[in-house]
């Protein structure tokens, strides 16, 4: 038996999907940071969304990449998960363009010698000094390591005489007499081979290669094609598996999108695979007409599909989400603890101003959850149980990390507003602000601190006496209270009772740390607990003072930016 054409096929499958991965590789790395920038900024509505996700995708020949961006922005709480439905959406119509360029790519009988001539710039372009000419050498590398996998499976299927081997031939007819049952086997097989192989390219070129050379019938064909629509999504499930819920939800949508457009597709089938056929003038019924033809059948039939079904759905993103929400509900855990910017939809406002308040109501967002942030914090000193605890200071942990990514994110908005034509006022808001979210940010920095600290003295079973804690609680409560009366300034009220009682409570946490400083070195000299117990009590006691002036730093800042605005 003659393995050689056998091994030709699979080696030309693999060396079409590294091509491929390849190629977008090289394409994320041309332009990944600002296609990043786009998906960030161009999601302000359903339609924008849409476009963004077809020219992300067709930009980077992958809707697996852009949907896992897409899910991991919506983790980081940077795209909302209706802005991620439709850039979903739109990947999937962005995704058809790898099938046309199979077509175009696989139908010429001299494309090996182009191939050959590619690959030997993009070597030229790989080995040079500058990263942007090895990140295009890599693109053309990709796109010419595909089109010479397409093109060598398709010269060995044509070797191996497909159409007329009658063992392929019966295997299949077995298989296309059940009418619809037929057609759901192959949407069946389609789905689990993409699911096994990671890449519906890979299957569409073996579709392609069966249905050319008359071994699949069009009507077989096109049912392996919707399932490899539905296998493709199994990717970004997978990676949002660990993600949060709204994640999870993006990802679902993504599939839901997928298998209604299979549900209704099937319903009209053998209308709309004629009604493809149309198109590009193929006649299903002919038992004469050129098979070659049928790589344009299904590659007009992947984008037909794919843009009646978002023409269908582009109106019920609302609905999706209230589907995704419900089949993936909140963790009892989750609620509330979630990442998301509310007031900042991705790109600028209208205007520098309607930009401007939309970022301070995100900044007082920002504020309000670092003070949800300490409460946790303090209330960690008081829980006994070991499970218990840590289920808290994981909690704190992941505030952390909310409070890195808010940060990052108003400052890049507020970056991005200031390039535009500010007055000098508004200037000068963006940098208070900027200033803010700083200080906010090293609040959150500070709770964690505690936190650990907190977490160690349990650890090395280091406790502290009834009077030192209650001095710790004392010292808590003045804290909450000071970050409570900056939230209120922050929020605009600048009620000189509640700016004097700022500066107040600043100056009786200052004195409340220096009276505990000196008590303590008293009562260890005394012996009342040792120095290493002393030292952690003072930990707390210090950390917690140093948070309090970050809070009388925002204090400051928002009175200046007061007296500026008055002048």
């Amino acid at each position: 038996m003659d393995y050689l054409p056998f091994l030709t096929l699979i080696g030309s499958v693999a060396l079409l999907m590294y091509g491929m991965k390849v190629m977008s590789e090289g394409l994320q790395k041309m332009a990944g940071s600002q296609l990043r920038k786009v998906l960030g900024a161009m999601t302000t509505n359903r339609f924008t969304g849409l476009l963004t996700g077809a020219f992300i995708t067709t930009s980077i020949q992958s809707s697996t990449a852009t949907t896992v961006m897409t899910v991991s922005f919506v983790n980081a709480g940077i795209l909302t998960l209706a802005q991620a439905i439709s850039v979903i959406m739109g990947a999937n119509i962005g995704t058809t363009a790898t099938a046309w360029i199979m077509v175009l790519g696989g139908s010429s009988n001299y494309m090996v010698f182009v191939v050959y001539a590619a690959i030997t710039v993009a070597m030229a372009l790989i080995y040079s000094s500058k990263n942007k000419h090895k990140n295009i050498g890599e693109f053309i590398m990709g796109l010419s390591l595909m089109l010479l996998g397409l093109t060598t499976l398709s010269a060995n299927a044509k070797s191996m005489n497909l159409g007329e081997n009658q063992t392929i031939l019966g295997f299949f007819e077995s298989l296309s007499g059940w009418g619809y049952g037929s057609y759901l086997l192959f949407l069946l097989i389609g789905g689990l081979l993409t699911c096994a192989v990671q890449s519906s390219a890979a299957i569409m070129a073996i579709t392609m290669t069966l249905c050319s050379t008359g071994a699949l019938d069009i009507y077989m064909g096109i049912a392996l094609v919707m399932g490899e629509n539905i296998g493709t999504t199994i990717t970004s499930n997978i990676v949002a598996m660990s993600a949060s819920t709204q994640a999870r939800r993006a990802a679902m949508a993504h599939l839901i999108f997928n298998v209604f457009g299979v549900i209704w597709v099937l319903c009209v089938y053998p209308y709309f695979v004629r009604f493809v056929c149309s198109l590009v003038g193929y006649d299903p019924t002919s038992t004469i007409a050129d098979k070659s033809i049928l790589n344009a059948v299904l590659a007009a039939f992947h984008t037909s599909f794919n843009v009646c079904n978002v023409l269908i759905l582009i109106w019920c993103i609302k609905p999706i989400e209230k589907l995704v929400c419900m089949i993936i509900p909140d963790k009892k855990d989750e609620s509330g603890d979630d990442y998301r910017l509310q007031f900042i939809s991705g790109g600028i406002l209208s205007t520098a101003e309607l930009s401007i308040i939309a970022a301070k109501k995100e900044i007082n967002l920002f504020a309000e959850r670092m003070r949800k942030m300490f409460g946790i914090t303090a209330n960690l000193n008081e829980i006994s149980e070991d499970k218990e605890f840590s289920k808290q200071f994981a909690r704190v942990e992941k505030y952390e990390g909310i409070s890195d990514n808010m940060e990052l994110e108003i400052a890049r908005f507020l970056n991005l507003v200031s390039d535009g034509r500010l007055s000098s006022e508004s200037k000068l808001k963006i940098r208070d602000m900027l200033r803010q979210i700083s200080e906010i940010e090293s609040i959150g920095d500070s709770c964690y601190h505690l936190a650990k600290e907190i977490s160690n003295n349990r650890e090395k079973k280091i406790s502290f006496n009834e009077k030192q804690q209650g001095h710790i609680k004392a010292m808590f409560e003045l804290c909450d209270e000071a970050i409570s009366n900056m939230q209120k300034i922050l929020s605009g009220d600048r009620n000189s009772k509640v700016i004097r009682e700022s500066y107040n409570l600043e100056n009786e946490i200052n004195h409340y740390r220096t009276q505990l400083k000196s008590q303590n070195v008293l009562d260890v000299n005394n012996g009342v607990y040792t120095y290493e117990i002393g030292t952690q009590y003072l930990n707390i006691i210090c950390e917690s003072e140093k948070l309090c002036d970050y809070v009388i730093n925002i204090v400051d800042i928002c009175i200046h930016a007061n007296e500026k605005k008055a002048i």
